[in-house]
């Protein structure tokens, strides 16, 4: 049987994770989580299979940004497996306080990496990115895993930097390091701060939606657009690349489709049957480091055999109806 250490288990995406690796799998798990403004315990206790299969999860409260000691090192054990998603990873907080973003993406993993050079079986350690470390993309462009790192602002930049540090101990240490890039992720229980809820908010509310545009002479002539993926599809990328990825790669996960972000809360207001109060906010001017566009290629671990199965706008109707039925993630 399998042991997992699994970072940030109580923010939205390591809760879509934790529940797919109990759905899915027999492993042991222990989430390391330090329940900032992210994590919430409430994501555990909402998992389905939660009551039936928590005795396989430990939680051992930590903040990386100091290094492991030997008691919670002793608390964590031997494992298997590292599932490194623990981040800050919003853009306006890093654009307001670059410093703590340093300490939680750079410091932060480095101390994880140095916890994980004292494991005796470690078997993979999955260093979790963003397609923000990329930079901007170019229309009808998509970065490879190979393209240069232009990060735009603090956010994508110290994600960047924590790329760059687990690859050097992959490099130097001969530490087991598989590296991914994923694209916007959506799904129940994300923060409030985010997108499509904050979308969901406002539709609800009949206020005017904040949209970040290129706007010329007051006249709007782009919207920002991502390719959008749900946690579970995330969470079987992950199960996937542990079984068949190669050591010391890199991996773009990506979804189906890309949609403007006018187009996401279009989509967003006709589940919810009133209409959407866009607001054109002109991202250059309110939005310094932003990006209009980001874009990853998939080619890669298609070629391995893995690719997305749920069909976003069916994911996506799923996942605004079971938030406005549990108004508490609002």
């Amino acid at each position: 049987m399998k042991k997992v250490l699994l970072t940030g288990g109580m923010g939205f995406l390591g809760s879509h994770v934790l529940e797919g690796i109990l759905k899915q799998t027999d492993w042991q798990v222990v989430i390391l989580d330090r329940l900032d403004t992210s994590g919430n315990p409430k994501r555990l206790s909402d998992i389905l299979v939660w009551e039936k299969e928590k005795h396989r999860v430990k939680i051992v409260w930590w903040d990386l940004k100091s290094s492991l000691n030997d008691r919670i090192s002793t608390d964590i054990g031997e494992v298997d497996y590292i599932w490194h998603l623990a981040a800050s990873s919003h853009v306006d907080r890093s654009i307001e306080d670059p410093l703590s973003f340093v300490m939680d993406n750079v410091v932060g993993t480095t101390n994880l990496l140095e916890f994980s050079r004292k494991l005796k079986n470690l078997e993979l350690f999955i260093n979790f990115s963003t397609d923000e470390v990329f930079g901007p993309a170019e229309k009808g462009y998509a970065h490879n895993e190979d393209d240069k790192h232009r990060p735009s602002n603090p956010y994508s930049a110290s994600k960047s930097a924590a790329v760059d540090i687990g690859y050097s101990f992959h490099k130097t240490y001969s530490l087991p390091i598989i590296t991914t890039h994923t694209m916007n992720i959506y799904g129940e229980k994300q923060s409030p701060e985010k997108l499509i809820p904050k979308c969901i908010r406002m539709v609800q509310q009949q206020k005017p939606m904040p949209i970040f545009a290129e706007l010329k002479d007051g006249k709007m002539t782009a919207v920002g657009s991502r390719f959008w993926i749900h946690a579970r599809e995330v969470f079987n990328a992950l199960l996937f690349i542990t079984n068949k990825g190669k050591i010391g790669e890199f991996y773009n996960i990506i979804g189906f489709d890309e949609f403007t972000n006018l187009e996401i809360c279009q989509m967003v207001a006709s589940v919810i049957g009133k209409p959407l109060i866009p607001d054109f906010v002109d991202f250059h001017s309110s939005r310094p480091g932003h990006d209009i566009r980001y874009a990853l290629d998939g080619t890669k671990l298609k070629e391995l055999g893995w690719s997305p199965s749920l069909p976003f706008k069916e994911s996506l109707s799923k996942t605004v109806l079971w938030t406005i039925n549990n108004p508490y993630w609002l």
